[in-house]
């Protein structure tokens, strides 16, 4: 059974499972060991990795699958709007006073690098509370994620194989953030973690719901591709370039220049590979 032979189901389901797991355990890894001062590199790199995605496999398809380019450009649009509004709502929900943590789990993962784990547990209930508030929001992202991975393998196993790859690609550095924040609202490495990969199999879900709605209604694929495309260049450009301007001297952002082209390297490579 050679590779393109293998059924649409099996690789969505593969490619779920593999990215929840891929990202929960790094980002545990990453977030134990302390390695947090990698987080502004994998930042980088995933900037690249989505934006690589973006431009060179999902917006091409999706405007070769759509029965209008304008209407096509108009859901990305529309999409990024979307996004946008969505990210404000959470902003609102969460944010008391002038400490805004959902805002910001690089930032805070950046803080930690600086600080040490010197924080404790002494946060009290409403910290608890932003960590199921994150958890919340994180579970319905991935379900999310797990309907655009199924709907670009629904097109193309070389879509879908680039797609999931930056969708992982990003959710390591949030994963790591959402560890710490687990972690500081008073939470166990254990739970921290349980919670994690729970919330992460929400992708599982989301391509198995999917794969069977997306065949009754497969016109809705090519939307589905655009706004894909749409939520991975708000968060490229709304909530990870941003974070890298805070660091501005020239050997910084050298390395992140030429991180951002490794991931968007990585996504042509896979390209050249599954062709």
């Amino acid at each position: 059974m050679t590779i393109s032979e293998l059924p649409t189901l099996a690789w969505i389901l593969g490619a779920c499972l593999l990215g929840a797991v891929l990202s929960v355990t790094s980002a545990a890894a990453l977030a134990l060991n302390a390695r947090i001062a990698w987080i502004p590199m994998l930042v980088s790199y995933a900037i690249g990795a989505m934006l690589g995605a973006v431009f060179l496999e999902i917006l091409p398809h999706a405007f070769s699958e759509t029965s209008s380019i304008e209407m096509m450009a108009a859901t990305v649009l529309l999409g990024i709007l979307l996004f946008f509004v969505l990210e404000k709502l959470l902003l609102w929900r969460h944010c008391h006073g002038d400490e805004c943590e959902v805002h910001a789990p690089h930032e805070e993962a950046n803080a930690h690098a600086h600080h040490g784990h010197s924080h404790g547990h002494a946060h009290g209930h409403d910290q608890g509370r932003s960590g199921m508030m994150i958890m919340v929001g994180d579970t319905f992202h991935n379900f999310v994620d797990g309907i655009l991975i199924a709907a670009a393998f629904m097109i193309d196993i070389k879509l879908g194989a680039v797609t999931a790859l930056a969708i992982i690609a990003h959710e390591i550095p949030q994963e790591v953030g959402d560890f710490l924040i687990l972690l500081h609202s008073g939470y166990t490495k254990k739970q921290a973690l349980l919670f994690n990969l729970l919330s992460s199999f929400a992708a599982v879900i989301g391509g198995l719901v999917a794969y069977f709605a997306l065949q009754v209604v497969a016109s809705w694929i090519p939307t589905i591709l655009g706004l894909a495309a749409a939520s991975m260049i708000y968060v490229a450009v709304a909530d990870l370039i941003p974070s890298l301007h805070k660091r501005t001297e020239l050997k910084a952002t050298v390395q992140q220049v030429i991180l951002i082209a490794l991931g968007i390297t990585s996504i042509w490579l896979i390209k050249l590979v599954l062709e």
